[in-house]
């Protein structure tokens, strides 16, 4: 059995309220169904678990050469702009044999905001 070349991370805020996370749990569900070689893993700033760094380790123990870092935020803010760079350095520090791609904010991406005025048209 091989193992996987690519695995994803939807990382977010996170919340003391154990429902926030559900929307974040959804789209790993999507993914994974969507693709089921790929692994898919949710992680979170603050406030809930698992962080960034727990849900790399738990890929790079499968074996993946790459991670893809998707942040779940609407635009680039404080923490997608000053703490996710940092928490990107240290991923590289301690994995450097995996490739790390950090994508633009998923609020960013012109696909989901016409999704989204679409949704505020209906």
């Amino acid at each position: 059995m091989t193992s996987p070349s690519t695995g994803i991370v939807l990382f977010a805020h996170g919340s003391r309220d154990p429902l926030w996370r559900a929307p974040i749990e959804a789209v790993a569900a999507r993914v994974a169904a969507l693709s089921p070689a790929t692994p898919v893993r949710c992680a979170y700033l603050e406030l809930t678990e698992p962080d960034l760094p727990s849900a790399a380790r738990e890929l790079a123990a499968l074996g993946v050469h790459a991670i893809r870092v998707l942040p779940m935020f609407l635009g680039t803010g404080k923490h997608a702009r000053e703490d996710l760079p940092v928490l990107m350095a240290q991923l590289h520090a301690e994995h450097p044999g995996i490739r790390f791609d950090l994508r633009a904010a998923v609020g960013e991406d012109a696909r989901l905001l016409d999704l989204i005025a679409r949704i505020a048209l209906d």
